[in-house]
């Protein structure tokens, strides 16, 4: 799939066709697509902050005089990095998964405004919080949330073109969703698809992840958009399966083993994924795994902060023993 060049921008992935790209695809460096039909839009995905999604929408408006409206706007999912722009187009129709308006505002801008003004009292957590957004500008955001939900799926319109929206979650969020057009046999898979990066397990169980994989390895598609990383095909989803099986496998041999979720991600080695960056994010699934192998349900066990705190001290250790991929950004 080396034909479309993972750097900063928009790339025409089909006719009328857009993905627009953020490398190095790490902590909120997330892509975006564009789908045109005449006159009519859809946009999948907003960025993390209002500069980005500005500068994106500034880039779009460039290249695609049509637009200049956004007619639908689609979130794949809940988390800020695709959704804290959404006010910057909020003349749209805003999709999503009724489990992705349900979690829309569990974490707020407010919130980590307030962590980012002390990440000095908050030792490894505070580092880890610079590494992770300080390029960042997440000022003057107003949650925008989705306007029309669905629980399954949903066929919408673009002009001629027919578009199926499948809700794949719980998986990596509540509710993840798959944009498909059949008839390019094309995917905008948000975050269902990490490529070349760690994913997080916010809520599991992995085995609607991995269902969430067989059914796009099942389908018609030759071209997927991940939520972070290059440009995609089903090799990639095939690989992201495979880790998912490794990480179960690597996690389920220390929790028979007794050991603690920091023990156990600080134990554990994915040999094939050594390439792959943001390595801390290994303790949030180890975390999500123990949750499922000890039956209980996502809001009984740690809550974000408490992950985001296991992931810092991982990152602190990788670092200390020269593992993990230090991001180009910094």
């Amino acid at each position: 799939m080396a034909k479309w060049q993972y750097t900063k921008g928009l790339h025409e992935v089909g006719n009328g066709l857009y993905a627009y790209l953020l490398p190095d695809g790490g902590w909120c460096w997330s892509n975006t697509g564009l789908i045109v039909d005449g006159e009519e839009t859809l946009l999948v995905d907003t960025l993390f902050d209002l500069p980005m999604t500005g500068d994106m929408l500034d880039t779009m408006r460039d290249a695609v005089p049509a637009a200049k409206r956004i007619g639908k706007l689609v979130n794949t999912h809940a988390n800020a990095d695709h959704t804290w722009g959404n006010q910057l187009v909020k003349e749209a129709e805003i999709i999503a998964s009724a489990g992705c308006a349900e979690e829309f505002d569990h974490f707020l801008p407010e919130t980590l405004l307030d962590m980012m003004g002390q990440t000095k009292e908050l030792g490894v957590l505070g580092e880890f919080l610079e590494h992770c957004f300080s390029p960042f500008d997440i000022t003057g955001i107003e949650l925008t949330p989705p306007t029309t939900t669905f629980v399954d799926e949903k066929t919408i319109s673009v002009g001629d073109r027919n578009i199926e929206l499948f809700n794949v979650g719980p998986a990596h969020t509540r509710g993840d969703l798959l944009v498909y057009l059949p008839e390019d046999r094309m995917m905008f898979s948000g975050d269902i698809l990490f490529v070349g990066g760690h994913p997080v397990i916010w809520d599991g169980p992995v085995d609607n992840w991995r269902a969430a994989c067989d059914k796009i390895l099942g389908m018609d598609v030759d071209i997927i958009v991940p939520g972070h990383g290059p440009v995609a095909g089903k090799d990639e989803v095939g690989r992201f399966r495979s880790y998912l099986d490794e990480m179960e496998h690597e996690t389920r041999k220390r929790f028979d083993a007794g050991l603690d979720e920091m023990e156990a991600a600080k134990d554990i080695a994915l040999a094939n994924y050594e390439d792959w960056n943001d390595a801390e994010r290994v303790f949030a699934n180890v975390a999500a795994l123990y949750r499922e192998f000890r039956g209980i349900p996502a809001s009984e066990g740690m809550t974000p902060m408490e992950v985001f705190a296991g992931m810092a001290e991982l990152f602190k250790h990788q670092k200390n023993n020269g593992h993990g991929h230090a991001h180009h950004h910094h």
